[in-house]
């Protein structure tokens, strides 16, 4: 069996219209593994964002003055990955021979969208062939490093700028935010379920339209996380 390391992937967009710009940040907020640190209407300003930052994405409109989105994606890092945003469905064989991981045509609906995200999730996917699973996890807690039993984990609870980790019998409270504690949790077996709580799937014991029941404690899906909640079950 193959396990694997997810990271939280950093993106961008960049689009000369405000309102298709603000629909890719509604988007992003729903899925949880997708940081979108910024948004520009000027493909001159976006290049000079990824000249001083590391990104791992750019959602990317084709059509925007001074430089077009096809000149844009030959600009940057080929290991940056490009996710093409546009109205106009005959630049779509175009984007494809630059190898850009897909193409999502206006106006973009969230299920097309997070098909779109998980797509660029998969190819960030490291693959650990022959690797025992690692079933522990050491956190910093106060001055002491704390080991936290995977097997053992319930859910995840963030509190201010600190994070309280369920086990079955004990909490150890960590400071630490949502994000970098999920990047550090196994691929398809924590799932986040609202801005302040990740779930061990191992442990659910029933998914409700608007809860998770995980040993026993309900916990609310949130509307921003419902979508990708349910399509994690839905796969």
């Amino acid at each position: 069996m193959n396990y694997f390391i997810i990271m939280i992937i950093k993106a961008i967009a960049v689009d000369d219209e405000p309102v298709a710009l603000e629909i890719i940040r509604d988007h992003a907020k729903k899925v949880p593994f997708i940081d979108l640190k910024q948004i520009f209407v000027s493909p001159v300003a976006a290049l000079s964002y990824l000249a001083e930052y590391q990104i791992d994405l750019v959602f990317l409109d084709i059509k925007m003055p001074d430089i077009s989105g096809l000149k844009f994606a030959n600009l940057i890092e080929k290991k940056t990955q490009v996710v093409f945003t546009t109205a106009y469905s005959e630049h779509a064989l175009q984007g494809f021979e630059l190898a850009v991981t897909d193409y999502l045509l206006k106006p973009i609906c969230f299920e097309r969208f997070l098909r779109s995200c998980q797509l660029v999730q998969s190819r960030f996917v490291e693959p650990l062939a022959n690797k025992p699973a690692n079933r522990e996890l050491f956190v910093k807690s106060g001055f002491e490093w704390v080991r936290i039993d995977l097997d053992n984990l319930l859910y995840v609870q963030s509190q201010d700028n600190y994070v309280l980790l369920y086990e079955v019998n004990k909490r150890t409270l960590v400071r630490s935010t949502l994000n970098e504690l999920m990047n550090k949790l196994p691929l398809n077996q924590f799932l986040r379920v609202d801005r302040s709580h990740i779930v061990s799937v191992s442990k659910i014991d029933k998914v409700e339209r608007h809860q998770i029941v995980v040993a026993g404690t309900r916990i609310l899906i949130s509307n921003s996380y419902r979508g990708s909640v349910m399509a994690f079950f839905d796969r």
